[in-house]
């Protein structure tokens, strides 16, 4: 590929990006920097509304995240297509997570957390462990997967790792001037926005002003950010 992408965004469901590290990613594309979703579910079981078919569900939420993406400076998303609540952690999704990454061979991978004292939905937990694993041994060793080697897809070492939604964070991005642009991105995804708004969009506010604390400015969002050395 020609271009030099800065990030990957991998993301369990359609929206998880967008609330996770959806000001960060609004901040780095102002800047020029190019950034690549990776959307793993289709997001087809993300509702209690029993009499609204899969499908139709999986195809909304491919807009909404399409319609978010682009709101954020985001020009291109791809679709895994798993089901929801179906991601495994097997060597065929792996592999195509490291066929993204020495594709693209970003700068910063992103993910969400798979570590929390909380229980979490399974496709995080499984992301984040796939991802991570992509990551560092597969993406870098040249012998993991031959067959791309013979693609012409070279090992590639991600510099930098961060994970959102983690309870252990070391790294604070300032979204204050990004934050209502991360906002009107979560309203895209209009079939998740009751979920979202239940306790009202001042929770929200004050959750990023609570990850700013002491740092200088108003508003944040935290990471575990894993530098890789080797």
């Amino acid at each position: 590929m020609d271009k030099t992408y800065y990030a990957l965004i991998i993301t369990p469901h359609p929206d998880d990006a967008e609330l996770g590290i959806g000001g960060t990613v609004a901040g780095w594309t102002k800047s020029g920097r190019e950034v690549v979703y990776i959307v793993c579910t289709n997001g087809d079981k993300g509702t209690d509304d029993m009499e609204t078919p899969p499908e139709m569900l999986a195809k909304t939420r491919e807009e909404e995240q399409l319609a978010a993406a682009r709101i954020l400076g985001v020009n291109e998303v791809q679709f895994l297509r798993h089901p929801d609540q179906g991601l495994e952690d097997t060597h065929e999704f792996r592999k195509q997570i490291v066929r993204f990454i020495r594709s693209y061979r970003p700068e910063i991978v992103a993910t969400t957390d798979l570590s929390s004292p909380n229980i979490i939905h399974r496709d995080h937990r499984i992301t984040g462990q796939v991802v991570l694993d992509a990551v560092y041994p597969f993406a870098r060793n040249r012998p993991a997967y031959p067959d791309l080697i013979r693609e012409g897809l070279e090992p590639h070492l991600v510099p930098e790792i961060l994970l959102w939604a983690t309870s252990n964070p070391n790294y604070y991005v300032n979204i204050t001037q990004t934050y209502e642009q991360k906002m009107t991105a979560l309203r895209c995804h209009s079939s998740q926005v009751i979920n979202f708004f239940r306790e009202g969009e001042e929770f929200f506010r004050e959750r990023h002003e609570e990850m700013a604390a002491g740092k200088g400015y108003q508003l944040a969002e935290a990471f575990r950010r894993i530098i890789m050395t080797w």
